[in-house]
């Protein structure tokens, strides 16, 4: 059976002896550049889904079982994203170790929001981020506890935050050093680069989006939470919810009476947005930036995560901006 891996401050794993680099499977892009930083020279981790995939509803190719069936490591972001894999990660990667990092203690959480209009403080909040953050790091641990981790409350979409990004790397690299010991320390090396590489990322990224100074924003699929919160940004509402389901009428009816009072300056939406959809919102002149969450239109690797951050920024100023 596989073993899952649930790294916190303090815990010593058995160490497992191994004469080479571990063969890791990732889920997403994004983990996949994250794990590839940690990695370095030292090998490559394959992926799972690929571009165009849809990782909350995905299924997997033959190549692609072969493949987790001869892991060593899965890194993945949790059952909250791929239901399916979850199953799949038991059944097929038997001898593996298991790491997904929305259950780890180091992952700041957002609740899934389930209206369609969301409520919103945006001063508030953007004071909040930048005095509080720590506070919330300190009790998150707490609110593992309390809520079991109950599966399906929490936005799935966690790597869109630059700082659950950057507590993934040191993750990963006690993940790696744990399968590959004689190697931990150019993990850990690794790790701390990429956290240098992720903060150069996010600053670019906080100088690009200040000029927004507030102005709203609406989306097209409720996936962009994370980045919302760790850059302050306004966002009025989502058609689709952050599992992609289809809106439904009210859903839809309530949006559109919402936004007509409060335009937002941008719609966000990803590549394959159905046309039919954003002309319940988008009215004339709406300006749209599409940003896809997998990075799935950026060269893949160990660049693909800072690219992403630096791209989703430069793409939503400009379009506030037009």
């Amino acid at each position: 059976m596989f073993r899952p891996l649930l790294l916190t401050a303090g815990l010593a794993l058995p160490t497992l002896v191994s004469a080479e680099v571990p063969r890791v499977i990732t889920d997403i892009g994004p983990v996949e550049s994250l794990t590839a930083m940690v990695m370095g020279d030292l090998g490559a981790p394959d992926r799972l889904l690929q571009p165009g995939d849809s990782p909350h509803h995905m299924a997997l190719r033959p190549s692609q079982a072969r493949a987790l069936s001869n892991a060593d490591l899965v890194i993945w972001i949790g059952p909250d994203l791929t239901p399916q894999l979850a199953g799949q990660i038991e059944t097929l990667a038997t001898s593996a170790l298991s790491l997904p990092l929305a259950d780890l203690t180091t992952t700041h959480l957002l609740p899934a929001r389930d209206t369609g209009l969301f409520p919103h403080d945006h001063e508030e909040e953007e004071e909040d981020h930048h005095d509080d953050h720590d506070e919330d790091h300190e009790d998150h641990a707490e609110d593992h506890d309390e809520d079991a981790h109950g599966h399906g409350l929490h936005d799935p979409h966690v790597w869109l935050s630059p700082e659950n990004a950057t507590h993934w790397l040191a993750d990963i690299a006690e993940a790696l050093a744990e399968t590959d010991p004689d190697n931990a320390e150019t993990y850990r090396t690794n790790a701390r680069t990429g956290a240098e590489t992720i903060a150069a990322a996010e600053a670019e990224a906080h100088t690009t989006l200040a000029p927004l100074n507030g102005r709203p924003l609406a989306v097209a699929h409720d996936a962009y939470q994370y980045f919302e919160h760790d850059f302050g940004l306004t966002v009025l509402g989502a058609i689709s919810d952050a599992e992609a389901n289809t809106p439904g009428p009210a859903r839809l009816a309530a949006l559109r009476d919402g936004l007509a009072t409060d335009k937002p300056a941008c719609l966000l939406i990803e590549p394959g947005t159905d046309p039919r959809l954003l002309q319940t919102i988008e009215g004339s002149g709406l300006p749209t930036a599409t940003l896809d969450p997998l990075g799935s239109d950026l060269p893949q690797g160990a660049t693909l995560y800072p690219a992403l951050i630096r791209t989703f920024a430069q793409r939503i100023a400009t379009c506030v901006g037009d």
